[in-house]
């Protein structure tokens, strides 16, 4: 047997027996004037919409400048970590090099709560990619320094033929 059906409750009510009824049956109260209800609840509907638009583009620009703080992290660690190839230097390295990559393969994941008609969020995304961009480039300063990118002819010997005697 169904939930509810088959047995009569006497404290069940069921809402959907009997003849349905709408608001426009009953008159207005004295005083109420539709017409500005209506315009009211619009215009405190649009500053609402209004107040989330700027809400999220401040936030969508917050976003858009964290990576500012973690550049000036990641090159105070690599200053920590000085010029000498170890262990330590190396792995501050290569987590300049991952996160940066990593943030630039989310970008649409990072400003999709942000997505509004009314929210502009191209220069926020420039900003935000210009940044990693920015500590990249720190990182591939980093493994310069450290010796470990290829600038010199004498790292590519390797490479060369044989001289002929």
């Amino acid at each position: 047997m169904e939930k509810g059906k088959g047995v009569a409750r006497p404290w069940a009510v069921d809402f959907n027996d009997g003849p349905t009824s709408s608001s426009s049956d009953y008159p207005d109260p004295l005083g109420f004037n539709k017409a500005s209800h209506d315009q009211d609840d619009s215009n405190g509907s649009r500053q609402k919409k209004e107040a989330e638009a700027a809400w999220k583009a401040q936030k969508a620009w917050e976003v858009a400048q964290a990576p500012f703080k973690n550049l000036l992290m990641m090159g105070f660690m690599m200053w920590m970590a000085g010029s000498t190839v170890h262990l330590f230097s190396i792995g501050i390295t290569f987590s300049a090099l991952w996160q940066p990559i990593s943030a630039l393969q989310g970008v649409g994941k990072v400003f999709e709560p942000f997505k509004d008609s009314r929210v502009e969020l191209l220069a926020p995304k420039l900003l935000f990619i210009a940044l990693n961009l920015a500590g990249l480039a720190l990182g591939v300063w980093k493994l310069n320094t450290l010796g470990l990118l290829p600038t010199h002819a004498s790292d590519w010997v390797s490479s060369l033929p044989p001289a002929l005697v």
